[in-house]
């Protein structure tokens, strides 16, 4: 019944995380019987509990009255004003109110953006590697999506400049380009930048009348002070071409809750409010307000640290373990997220032939790099959300299996 879609809907490719939940339930199993029951380091979504304030005071607000009633799409006052107070406690940016939109989670709102500002065959540069999501988005969207490669010859920072001649040298016309994707701390790669490489980018799309959309959905998940992530609102006049999403979703361990937000130039985030006014009735309210509660308090700061904490001693383990006792190349060790990219060993021809082999012999997921993009050929992503126990018995069976290096 594809011909009641259009085009571009038809030909979606299914989000590569359910591809590979179907698979390895078809193989659960198989795998159970050899010892080799599946475990998963490939959804990007924690696992530990969210903290206990956030689950109490939705339990208290559920009994409030007009609780149940529609809320406001652009967000209810208090949930606004604790994200102001958040921008300007965690980053030192000041928002008005005007300047900010509330989102069922920062993948609808990217997604809806991407929507209201793409018409037929517009240019949206995208990090390569990047969250899978980005190139479905502009391709149902009737867009093209345009490759920014973050290699480690680069540093994971590529210069705009460059990739913007490169597009025109290879027949694209620059007048098409609309946004520019950027996603630090990143997805797949954890790979974070620096303010200074910040001030650049938003200098280019000011350059050259390009809308800075950033994905700041990781920016609380990071190890040490010094690598504390920054938004690219710091930068005198990002508002002036950028605007930012961010996510409950990651800090606080409620994936599910679907509650973000997204601020900076104000014109774009009212017409955005507008859009989405037509699209969903907004967040349920004593999502809101519990939400609201946690972003600035004590309890929810500790517990972004008690998270952090816990996510570092699981990469210090996968990270040595992996050199150690399995001798893999580790040349890449992030400092944020809790994602590790790691390459595959020489001897296979692809990162997928990698990932089907581990899967089938040993029971473990991980997710081939071009999955994210050409440029992520001969790596695999790998998500240390799981118990270190379960990351243990990884290692374990790589070893017994021959997943060495």
């Amino acid at each position: 019944m594809k011909q009641f879609f259009n085009e571009f809907a038809a030909n979606i490719d299914t989000y590569i995380m359910f591809k590979i939940k179907e698979k390895t339930a078809k193989l659960e199993d198989e795998l159970t019987k050899k010892n080799r029951k599946p475990i998963s380091l490939a959804m990007g979504a924690p696992t530990t509990k969210p903290p206990v304030l956030l689950i109490e005071n939705l339990k208290k607000y559920l009994d409030e009255d007009g609780i149940h009633t529609y809320s406001n799409p652009k967000g209810e006052k208090y949930f606004i004003e604790a994200i102001q107070k958040r921008m300007k406690n965690r980053f030192g940016v000041d928002v008005k109110s005007s300047e900010i939109c509330s989102l069922l989670g920062s993948k609808e709102g990217i997604a809806n953006l991407l929507r209201g500002i793409i018409s037929p065959n517009d240019i949206i540069l995208i990090p390569d590697p990047s969250y899978a999501s980005y190139k479905e988005m502009v391709k149902v969207c009737g867009g093209i999506s345009y490759s920014v490669p973050l290699t480690k010859k680069n540093n994971f920072m590529p210069d705009m400049d460059e990739v913007f001649n490169k597009l025109a040298t290879e027949g694209y016309d620059k007048n098409k380009v609309k946004a520019l994707i950027i996603n630090y701390p990143n997805n797949p790669m954890g790979a974070s930048c620096t303010k200074v490489y910040l001030k650049k980018v938003i200098d280019f799309c000011k350059k050259y009348e390009i809308l800075l959309i950033s994905d700041a959905a990781y920016a609380d998940i990071y190890f040490e002070e010094k690598y504390k992530p920054s938004s690219a609102l710091e930068v005198e006049g990002a508002k002036d071409i950028t605007v930012e999403f961010h996510s409950f979703s990651k800090p606080y361990s409620v994936t599910g809750w679907r509650v973000g937000w997204v601020c900076g130039n104000e014109e774009i985030v009212s017409q955005f409010a507008k859009l989405k006014s037509t699209i969903d009735s907004g967040i349920f309210k004593a999502l809101q307000k519990s939400c609201a509660e946690i972003l600035n308090s004590k309890e929810g700061d500790e517990y972004i640290v008690w998270a952090n904490t816990e996510i570092k001693k699981k990469s210090d383990y996968f990270v040595n373990a992996f050199k150690n006792e399995l001798g893999w190349d580790i040349d890449n060790v992030p400092t944020a997220t809790f994602y590790q990219w790691i390459k595959i060993p020489p001897r296979y021809k692809s990162s997928e032939e990698f990932c089907d082999n581990l899967l089938t012999k040993s029971g473990v997921v991980m997710v081939p790099g071009t999955a994210f993009g050409k440029y992520g050929e001969g790596y695999v992503r790998v998500s240390i959300v799981c118990l270190i126990n379960e990351l243990q018995e990884v290692v374990k069976r790589m070893k017994e299996d021959g997943f060495t290096y």
